[in-house]
């Protein structure tokens, strides 16, 4: 019998004229588009004043989306609360003022079964506006919580139900999209369970590896993001503006915070291709636990263990393996994969990895480097007697062949149908990290952008990388395929100088996301939207 044990958009204002979801107050704009132009990478351009939205694309909260939820069934209710508040955190042996779901880090497991519909409460505790985002389910468009995209930011004091239908097991995870929160302690685990699993294993292990700021000798998010893009940005540009915790801040002027520098110079990574990252992060932490007082999991010798990864790092990929074990590669970002085994993984910010171990009899170091950063973060597998491994440990296996995506192949069941593509758009990540113009295709996000997309295409997007880092690209709602049979999913590892196809298909109408997931990346202009055209 299995046992189960148990982290940012920019923009002001509502992005959708005609959506539905314009705040208290506010009047529609009409009138006032002008006839758009589309550019060589496929995106509506517009020609009225401040940026107009372009017209004629499905709102978030349009029939069209309600239709494709209406598809998805009506499955048993499993009703929960969360809520987001400032809180205090023993990260295992060091005590941070920080925020996180329900005074805890990572917050409980959403746990739901493929089929239901989840019905969960969020209250807002915070001092800033939030909202939540499911990453990695294709929920109906006006429950993505994107704020200034498919729904108001929700205000310190108040709450929002999110309700929505599951139909795709898997693992996944949630996080806000407003500002730099997603570096705080704002994230939990949600895995959606196979009613028909075909894995046979005896117990699960969920794996949240996270690099930690803030609360540490004065230092937070909003500060690192100020200091890293040379004054440029402070809370970034949220969706909703100041008044939603964001906004950007005028160069010249000082950051609130009276930290040490977080500016990470010389992190350098072949398997990146070069910069490994930005931030300095003094703690790396797996399941909320520094290497000083790590998680110990629990099991016997000779059973079969699920472990869940989830990069939930807002800067960082971790070089991942299991000290005495090999590992049996079953799934990446959710969806199944042909079974492959490696001795490590290479696992960036957001993705997830599923693999299969059988237990040794002892004491042995779970091991994830932080690529490129010279620092690690450790739990311990115990299944006997032994001395329990510090947070010095360097298994052998990390200098293991190194596993990533790019090895996989998805398992037949998933594949996508073989079909040229209807359409395809170009995302050029752009930007430096002496300018911190980071960008797609040149352009910060504003919320008028639409690269449009129609139902029932096939759409392959050609990321290209013209910058000297890499980008962990994620789209919403939507999964995925990489070439040649490769695994499904939806965030990809971008890295420098490469040129990477991927298809989907365009079955979940409404305005969607594109982003890189380092957040201080995302906070300062490198995301865009996807938007499906109205017929």
């Amino acid at each position: 019998m299995r046992t189960h044990s148990r982290r940012a958009v920019l923009g002001a204002g509502i992005a959708a004229a005609g959506s539905g979801l314009l705040p208290a107050g506010a009047t529609r704009a009409s009138g006032c588009v002008r006839t758009g132009t589309r550019d060589k990478n496929g995106m509506d351009r517009t020609h009225g004043p401040g940026g107009d939205v372009p017209p004629g694309y499905v709102s978030p909260d349009g029939p069209e989306v309600a239709e494709a939820e209406r598809r998805r069934g009506a499955g048993p209710v499993r009703s929960m609360s969360l809520t987001a508040s400032e809180t205090e955190l023993d990260l295992g042996g060091h005590t941070v003022r920080t925020w996180a779901y329900g005074d805890r880090l990572p917050g409980r497991v959403i746990r739901v079964t493929a089929g239901d519909r989840l019905a969960l409460t969020l209250a807002n505790h915070l001092p800033q506006s939030t909202t939540l985002h499911w990453h990695g389910l294709a929920v109906r468009n006006d429950m993505d919580g994107v704020p200034g995209l498919t729904q108001r930011s929700l205000a310190p004091g108040t709450s929002f139900d999110y309700r929505f239908a599951i139909t795709e097991p898997g693992t996944h995870w949630v996080h806000p999209h407003s500002g730099t929160q997603l570096d705080r302690g704002l994230y939990a685990p949600l895995i959606v369970d196979d009613p028909r699993e075909p894995l046979s294993y005896d117990k699960e292990w969920i794996v949240v590896m996270d690099d930690w700021v803030d609360g540490v000798e004065g230092s937070d998010p909003d500060s690192v993001l100020y200091e890293v893009s040379g004054g440029r940005f402070h809370h970034g540009m949220s969706h909703d503006g100041p008044e939603a915790g964001g906004g950007r801040r005028r160069e010249g002027t000082t950051s609130a915070s009276n930290g040490p520098s977080r500016m990470l110079m010389g992190a350098r990574s072949r398997l990146l291709g070069g910069d490994a990252g930005d931030v300095d992060h003094p703690f790396h932490l797996v399941n909320g636990r520094s290497t000083k007082d790590p998680e110990v999991f629990r099991a016997r010798p000779g059973d079969r263990i699920r472990i869940r990864f989830i990069n939930a790092g807002s800067d960082t990929a971790y070089r991942v393996s299991l000290g005495g074990h090999r590992m049996t590669v079953t799934h990446t970002d959710g969806w199944p994969v042909e079974h492959t085994d490696t001795d490590v993984l290479l696992i960036g910010m957001a993705e997830r990895y599923d693999v299969l171990v059988t237990a040794g009899d002892g004491a042995f170091p779970l091991t994830a480097l932080a690529e490129g950063k010279g620092r690690s973060a450790l739990a311990v597998l115990r299944t006997g007697g032994g001395e329990a491994p510090d947070g010095s440990t360097r298994p052998r296996e990390l200098r293991g062949r190194v596993l990533t995506a790019q090895r996989l192949r998805a398992a037949d069941s998933v594949r996508l149908a073989p079909r040229d593509p209807d359409r395809t758009l170009v995302m050029t990540a752009t930007g430096s990290m002496g300018r911190w113009n980071w960008a797609i295709n040149q352009r910060p996000y504003t919320p008028s952008q639409r690269y449009p997309v129609e139902a029932g295409e096939r759409v392959r997007i050609r990321f290209r990388n013209h910058t000297k880092m890499w980008h962990p690209m994620h789209l919403h709602g939507h999964t995925f395929a990489l070439p040649d049979d490769g695994p499904r999913k939806d965030t990809l590892a971008l890295l420098p100088g490469r040129s990477v196809n991927v298809d989907f298909d365009a079955d979940n109408p409404g305005l969607w996301m594109i982003h890189c997931h380092n957040v201080y990346h995302s906070e300062s202009g490198m995301m865009t939207v996807v938007g499906y055209r109205k017929k």
